[in-house]
């Protein structure tokens, strides 16, 4: 799916979460295991969002390693949208059909 120059951004639905992990073994700039195990995005500083919903922004040079996190995470909890007007590209709500 092409989002051409669209700014993206992803969070964690920490209720579907497994705590498996992948998604910090693919992007760990964006992804991390807090103590409760379960996985958390953080922000530019490196500091976890643990705030219900909280979103960051997907550096472009790490968008296939969070995409890849989405489409491999075996709890479906990852979801990257547009910023511009917070549709789904990648993760469960995505429309597929359209990649």
């Amino acid at each position: 799916m092409s989002t051409g120059n669209d700014a993206l951004e992803v969070w964690i639905d920490q209720d579907l979460c497994t705590g498996d992990g992948i998604c910090a073994q693919y992007a760990p700039e964006v992804f991390e295991l807090d103590i409760d195990g379960l996985a958390y995005v953080k922000d530019a500083q490196d500091e976890l969002l643990q705030e219900k919903g909280a979103a960051t922004p997907v550096p472009l040079p790490l968008l296939d390693d969070v995409v890849d996190s989405a489409k491999e995470c075996p709890g479906d909890c990852i979801h990257v949208r547009r910023v511009s007007d917070s549709v789904e590209v990648y993760g469960p709500d995505a429309d597929e059909s359209a990649e």
